[in-house]
């Protein structure tokens, strides 16, 4: 019985480009997991790094850890003027002449009614000296609270200014860090693709290997026929007196 054996091959035209993707494949696989372990890839050439802190949001963080001292209780007084006791005892000064004036002016008065020296002009005295006192008081405390407001408001000032510089340098901080750490990852997404390479290559040309279609790698049958058994002895004495009787059958040798 003949037994036919059925060989699929690719196309010619293909061939080549197959075998020389299938040796390409073999020899990345002995260079990526040798004997000792897997080592075609390295990771750590492309791990995730975090971009460092710029220098300016370390500024931004020394500054606002000053920034309690411009809050406390005592805040205003580097905010003084040094010239507010001047001032003080400037206006002072005036206020005392101005009352030393109106003394004298007060005491003439009782000299002509003849009432200096009296009960009279004692009491009036006293109540005058009393009301400067009083309004000598007022005044320098009037002058001690201006002072302390525009203090105060200066401090205010500063504290704002100084957290908008602040927020500013974070902000500048924070984009310049935002960068850096852009730089890093588009290093590492580089550094990943060449570790990859190799492969990424491979996978894409075994993908268009594959999407060739069937047809071209035409069936090719090749028929096989195995030798006939040699005829025995008898087998071939009567097919020798049946090719003789059919012979003289037909010339009419056997009647």
């Amino acid at each position: 019985m003949a037994e036919t054996t059925t060989i699929t091959r690719p196309a010619p035209i293909i061939e080549g480009s197959l075998t020389a993707f299938l040796k390409s494949i073999d020899k990345l696989g002995a260079g990526a997991i040798p004997a000792g372990g897997f080592t075609g890839i390295d990771p750590s050439k492309y791990a995730p790094t975090i971009a460092a802190e710029s220098q300016l949001q370390k500024d931004a963080r020394t500054a606002a850890g000053g920034l309690g001292s411009l809050t406390g209780p005592q805040a205003y007084e580097q905010f003084m003027s040094p010239y507010q006791q001047e001032v003080i005892d400037t206006t002072l000064a005036e206020f005392d002449r101005n009352q030393a004036i109106q003394n004298t002016a007060m005491r003439d008065q009782a000299i002509q009614a003849g009432a200096f020296g009296g009960a009279r002009q004692g009491v009036m005295a006293a109540e005058s000296a009393r009301g400067a006192a009083t309004g000598r008081a007022n005044l320098q405390a009037q002058l001690l609270a201006q002072g302390f407001q525009q203090a105060q408001a200066a401090a205010a000032q500063d504290l704002a200014a100084r957290q908008g510089l602040g927020q500013y340098q974070q902000s500048l901080g924070q984009a310049g860090q935002a960068q850096q750490q852009a730089i890093l990852d588009a290093s590492a997404a580089a550094e990943r693709e060449q570790q990859f390479q190799p492969f990424t290559q491979l996978g894409l040309i075994g993908q268009q290997l594959a999407q060739i279609q069937p047809g071209a790698f035409p069936t090719q049958t090749v028929g096989y026929a195995p030798p006939a058994a040699p005829a025995s002895p008898l087998a071939t004495a009567l097919g020798v007196g049946s090719g003789v009787a059919s012979i003289g059958s037909k010339l009419g040798l056997f009647g």
